[in-house]
């Protein structure tokens, strides 16, 4: 049977391109190809900027209630019809529909932020700075913006991004991942329903040659990416020389610091919902527990418990996990089992042939627990991006937050305890960017700023929340002096008397 072909998106409409070159974008599910995806040329995207740049001079002078306007009513279409985007992110990347509904209210929170954006974009204003002199200063939009998203979530982490750039005034060519593409051109045809005019947000489909097209284009004034680390250092690299803004943010290794203390009923259920959710696939998963005393021999039972409740399966049946998103990432998570197994950490859980309510060909791997891991161990040391979590045991707090500080990645970490001293102070000693406190996903609201430290951003500037505003603007500062008109010059019909 034959496949779809799915075409990017250019000036509102959709756009075939020069290329031939196509992808397939599988059902991880089913383990079967359901369509294939175009791979854009440099050509196709030198097209797509252009026609970003062509809108983008009658954009900018939208107006500030033109621009909510659109995005109020992006929003009232992605609550009515948000099953319908999340079966597509179900379909193409495997999550189960009740992580797919989650992703997209979390992508929401940034559209309601971007609603709000006149009053937080407003400039400052110093009258008589000198005498008959003002000062005040203006941010105006960049450009053409590049987003470049990961396939781990095709509908938010694109919503991070483009509802801001556009109600700042900006146009975007948005890159998704061609593992998943399709829900990109749903928020793009949305966008149009919901009066966005042709050109102001585009999609073009593609790999490393739409990448670094992207990334070198003389009229892209920015780029946004998320995903490995060190793609994101070559992103970082290759689009500062070309003289781009970049915001790159990378990979992470989220620990989960347990005190002996804690609540081992909440640590056991948080650490099965954020290892485990979205079948590890997330930058902010929890990876490794860091059990702090003999506590782990008490915690790991619970957890084990936990785990034997798990469904694993089709994401459209009421599981609570689903595959993997290909063939080859499900061979290589699975591949750390027996890293471990070499390194002398202890397997007590293994995901490997679980049974499952789906198809036998699909991508699946089982939650996985693993015990006493070697910080040697690449199991360890490496972002696994997987339903694979790792116990290590250390002797005291230090100890544990030795471990969490001396990792290269800093996104997100997590203490469990009931003392709030050692809460406080962990929150000021962690050298990571985002911290949860007895809250084990640490993902900021819409109106706050997500990013980490170290090798988890690349670039000084986060994303959504207020960093938003400044990376999508450039501050524009005037010192103006009017001369009254008593001062001679052009009779204005002042009365004199």
């Amino acid at each position: 049977m034959a496949t779809t072909v799915l075409d990017h998106w250019v000036s509102g409409a959709a756009f075939a391109g020069a290329s031939t070159r196509t992808a397939p974008v599988y059902d991880p599910a089913r383990g079967v190809v359901q369509r294939e995806v175009r791979l854009a040329s440099t050509a196709d995207v030198d097209h797509a900027v252009k026609a970003a740049a062509a809108a983008f001079p009658a954009w900018s002078e939208a107006s500030w209630n033109k621009r909510q306007a659109v995005l109020f009513s992006f929003r009232e279409i992605l609550n009515a019809r948000k099953e319908e985007l999340a079966a597509i992110l179900t379909s193409e990347h495997g999550k189960v529909t009740p992580d797919a509904l989650g992703e997209i209210a979390r992508g929401i929170e940034v559209v309601e932020f971007a609603c709000g954006i006149p009053h937080l974009a407003k400039g400052e204003y110093t009258e008589n700075a000198s005498t008959g002199v003002d000062v005040y200063s203006v941010r105006q939009a960049l450009g053409v913006v590049g987003i470049i998203s990961p396939f781990n979530f095709p509908a938010m982490v694109p919503m991070w991004f483009f509802p801001i750039a556009i109600a700042l005034g900006n146009t975007v060519v948005l890159k998704p991942s061609e593992k998943d593409p399709s829900a990109s051109i749903w928020m793009a045809e949305a966008m149009k329903e919901a009066g966005l005019p042709d050109g102001v947000l585009n999609v073009v489909h593609g790999d490393k040659e739409a990448v670094d097209a992207l990334l070198t284009h003389p009229e892209v004034a920015s780029i946004s990416f998320v995903g490995s680390t060190p793609i994101a250092k070559y992103v970082y690299e290759t689009g500062t020389a070309s003289g781009k803004r970049v915001q790159a943010l990378g990979g992470a290794k989220n620990h989960m610091l347990v005190l002996p203390d804690a609540d081992l009923d909440l640590v056991a259920d948080s650490a099965v919902n954020a290892g485990f959710g979205s079948a590890g696939e997330r930058c902010m998963a929890i990876s490794v527990v860091v059990a702090v005393g003999d506590i782990a021999d008490d915690l790991i039972p619970k957890i084990v418990e936990r785990m034997a409740t798990l469904k694993v399966g089709d994401g459209t049946r009421g599981c609570d996990m689903g595959p993997l998103i290909t063939k080859e990432h499900r061979d290589k998570v699975a591949g750390y089992l027996d890293v471990a197994a070499t390194d002398g950490a202890e397997i007590v859980v293994d995901g490997r042939g679980i049974a499952v309510d789906g198809e036998a060909d699909g991508f699946w791997l089982g939650p996985t627990l693993i015990d006493k891991v070697p910080t040697t161990s690449d199991v360890y040391t490496h972002e696994i991006f997987g339903p694979v979590l790792s116990v290590v045991r250390v002797a005291t707090y230090e100890e544990g937050l030795a471990l969490i500080n001396g990792s290269p990645y800093g996104n997100g970490t997590a203490i469990f305890t009931n003392d709030g001293g050692a809460a406080r102070r962990f929150q000021r000693e962690a050298t990571v960017g985002m911290i949860g406190i007895n809250v084990p996903i640490p993902v900021p609201v819409g109106y706050y700023s997500f990013g980490g430290w170290k090798d988890s951003l690349f670039g000084d500037t986060k994303a959504y929340g207020p960093d938003a505003i400044h990376f999508f603007t450039r501050q524009k500062a005037i010192t103006s002096r009017w001369l009254d008109p008593s001062h001679g010059g052009i009779n204005l019909g002042f009365p004199t008397n």
